[in-house]
């Protein structure tokens, strides 16, 4: 009996351990330029900065704001065609102030900014050479990517732009949305010669358009998306990542460039794609340290701006980015600006609510790595150098146990930001800690390991 015993708990062993390699596996990034382009591989160094920034502002904005519906997706829904499609003869955004909008990111403690240069809809951000469906003919007047790519770089925050592959309001895109089924998932077939010569015009005009953007304004990275529809394919999606690289060697490209994106989960199926990470919408990635990736997640509940949009709590918000950076991945949080190219104060005030407690404890964020404890309900953790950081999601109320492996031991132990020391027990690979009952911070408190060595290249626990 003791015998079955002994291989069922190692089955079991045998068991997580497979689950935790086919998790990763199943999650891989396509590292570069996909099947097509097996040389050409992520740029690490650009892949290590924006890792080591771990936050970013994402900002969806353009003409559909004056009347506060969802970018693109309301167009022929909430706000018929037509009408939808001339707001940009009444977008006047006299208030934009693009220092004002990077500061206000700063302020929240985020590193980069990732704005919506193309929706869907085809609008452009800046005065295009390509097309007239731009911000030079609105009444504003001119582009805003100018301006906000110069106060990125005065205020040290890296620029990015999301361009969607998908462009519904181009004459040579052969995908219509909303068909009058209000469908789009419509399987047809790429190769007819008519639609793969409307097709290839408007590559011609997306490649025209991506090469302006990167001479124009220098983006670090590329935020794609749209690649889900039939129009776009595998062998498109490497062509595009291979020409954005062959401009600019250093930017990052996400992974929605290509057809491996597994869902709103944003994993990619294997190496024979391109991009660079991943990207989870809505919801908090999981746990990977092995490849890269980001949650986009909306402060409030529409990505563009919506009148009294119900915001998340400051609790929910902070504690989304320390189980986004413990799982290994980066946050993008999503901000609304008005039709006056403002942000609104009340998402001012709760991002700067987020900045507020990073300036405590943003050391157990910037720079880590996740793990190498796996999430839980109670606790996520980051490391750094010597150091494990344990976010406290709740208090434990009392004793907080945890593992380690052989050969690791702990020489402090203390709440980031206090000066006094814990109390705490290493017994047979169990670290036991003494918590006090009330935590030092009512969002996130943060633990300080300070460890016997190096705590880079530790498997999870």
């Amino acid at each position: 009996m003791e015998n079955h015993k002994n291989k069922s708990m190692a089955l079991k062993q045998l068991l997580v351990v497979f689950l935790l390699i086919t998790q990763f596996s199943f999650a891989q990034n396509s590292n570069g330029g996909g099947e097509a382009n097996p040389d050409l591989k992520t740029n690490e160094q650009a892949l290590k900065r924006f890792q080591d920034n771990r936050f970013g502002m994402f900002i969806h904005w353009g003409p559909v704001t004056l009347r506060g519906t969802e970018i693109s997706w309301s167009r022929g829904k909430e706000v018929a065609i037509d009408e939808y499609d001339n707001l940009y003869k009444e977008f006047n955004p006299v208030l934009f102030n693009a220092n004002d909008w990077v500061k206000t990111a700063k302020d929240a403690g985020m590193k980069y900014i990732v704005l919506t240069a193309r929706h869907h809809d085809g609008f452009s951000l800046w005065d295009s050479k390509f097309t007239d469906y731009d911000m030079k003919n609105t009444p504003y007047g001119k582009g805003v990517l100018k301006e906000l790519a110069a106060a990125c770089k005065e205020q040290n925050i890296d620029f990015g732009l999301y361009y969607t592959i998908c462009d519904w309001h181009h004459q040579d895109y052969p995908v219509v949305y909303p068909d009058k089924d209000y469908k789009f998932h419509i399987e047809k077939d790429i190769t007819d010669p008519a639609t793969k010569e409307k097709m290839d015009r408007y590559i011609t005009y997306m490649k025209n358009q991506l090469k302006e953007l990167i001479e124009d304004y220098n983006p670090t990275l590329f935020w794609f998306d749209g690649e889900w529809e039939w129009a776009w394919t595998h062998e498109m999606g490497m062509d595009l990542y291979a020409y954005l690289r062959g401009l600019n060697d250093n930017l990052l490209i996400n992974n929605r460039i290509d057809k491996g994106r597994e869902g709103m989960a944003g994993t990619t199926k294997s190496y024979k794609y391109a991009g660079d990470y991943a990207t989870p919408e809505q919801e908090i990635g999981k746990y990977d340290v092995t490849n890269a990736w980001e949650s986009c997640i909306t402060i409030a509940n529409q990505w563009a701006w919506k009148a009294n949009d119900q915001l998340k709590p400051t609790k929910q918000c902070i504690q989304t980015l320390v189980q986004t950076a413990g799982g290994g991945g980066n946050l993008l949080l999503n901000v609304g600006p008005m039709a006056d190219g403002r942000i609104e104060q009340r998402q001012i005030d709760r991002l700067k609510e987020i900045g507020t407690w990073l300036d405590l404890y943003g050391e157990a964020i910037y720079g880590t790595r996740g793990g190498p404890f796996l999430p839980t309900e109670t606790i996520v953790s980051t490391h750094k150098n010597d150091k494990i950081y344990v976010h406290l999601l709740k208090n434990p109320e009392g004793n907080l146990e945890v593992s380690l492996p052989k050969g690791y031991k702990v020489k402090k132990c203390y709440f980031l930001n206090q000066t006094d020391f814990l109390t705490f027990e290493l017994k047979k690979g169990k670290l036991r800690i003494s918590l006090p009952e009330t935590l030092p911070n009512a969002n996130v408190s943060v633990l300080v390991l300070e460890m016997n060595k190096s705590t880079e290249g530790m498997e999870p626990i």
